[in-house]
């Protein structure tokens, strides 16, 4: 498997193997899903993804008119990042979110 087992950005740590995140050294609770989108953006820093592209990538299934799936996952995963929402997951308005590089 080529791909890559530990990412590290900002505060943030990931262990893939250990399917474990920590901040500032401090181990995060996280869901699977949570887990899933966190490391997607984080291996995509700066770059916007939709809704409807999240749901295909990290849900694994198409569109069906319920978006909130993705915004209630967002929201939950961006309070156990900070107190800051838009410190590490960004809304682009309109077109979806990215994760903050810097």
């Amino acid at each position: 498997n080529s791909e890559i087992a530990y990412l590290k950005l900002r505060d943030l740590e990931v262990d893939e193997a250990k399917c474990e995140v920590l901040k500032e050294g401090k181990v995060l609770d996280l869901t699977a899903r949570e887990f899933e989108l966190l490391v997607f953006f984080m291996r995509n820093p700066e770059k916007v993804f939709s809704r409807e592209f999240l749901l295909d990538k990290i849900w694994d299934y198409e569109y069906y008119g319920e978006m909130r799936t993705v915004d209630v996952t967002v929201s939950r995963l961006r309070e156990k990042l900070s107190d800051d929402p838009n410190e590490y997951i960004v809304t682009k308005r309109g077109m979806g979110y990215y994760f903050k590089k810097d």
